[in-house]
């Protein structure tokens, strides 16, 4: 009686290998667009909440902010409403919470404003999203790397 050998023949794993080689080369990139996608909540987290801190500014002083200082998380409000110099500087992080994304106002002219979150670090490989804005009405944009208008940004 002849013992038959058990185990996997070369040519056997050399066909697991190249399977489970393609099936990487499929998933890995599907799953860095998933993580590109999930970090722009990020920045739309960071930009309503500081739009929520401009409308709670407005209602305090006559016109929006149209700087921001960095909150130092003393329990002291640092935002300046001073309509004689005039300066309007709203309290709030510059940064997104999870730092994905730096934060600023532009284009205040006490009535109207625009928040802008542009990427950083990890998240700057995200080319077709390198900046979330939001105006005073609620209007959504976006550029890619470019700085050309994206779309979708805002779906997803």
């Amino acid at each position: 009686m002849q013992k038959k050998n058990q185990g996997f023949t070369l040519i056997e794993l050399m066909i697991v290998v190249v399977v489970l080689t393609i099936l990487a080369t499929i998933a890995y990139p599907a799953y860095q667009d998933y993580v590109m996608r999930a970090r722009r909540a990020d920045a739309k987290a960071g930009l309503l909440a500081l739009q929520q801190a401009q409308e709670k500014f407005r209602a305090n002083c006559i016109e929006y902010a149209d700087n921001i200082v960095a909150d130092d998380n003393d329990g002291v409000n640092d935002s300046v409403c001073d309509t004689a110099t005039p300066t309007y500087t709203v309290e709030h992080s510059t940064a997104s919470p999870d730092n994905n994304y730096d934060l600023s106002i532009s284009g205040a002219d006490g009535a109207n404003y625009t928040l802008t979150a542009t990427y950083k670090g990890v998240q700057t490989g995200d080319t077709n999203c390198k900046t979330l804005s939001i105006d005073q009405n609620g209007s959504k944009t976006s550029t890619d790397s470019d700085d050309n208008a994206s779309t979708g940004c805002w779906e997803r």
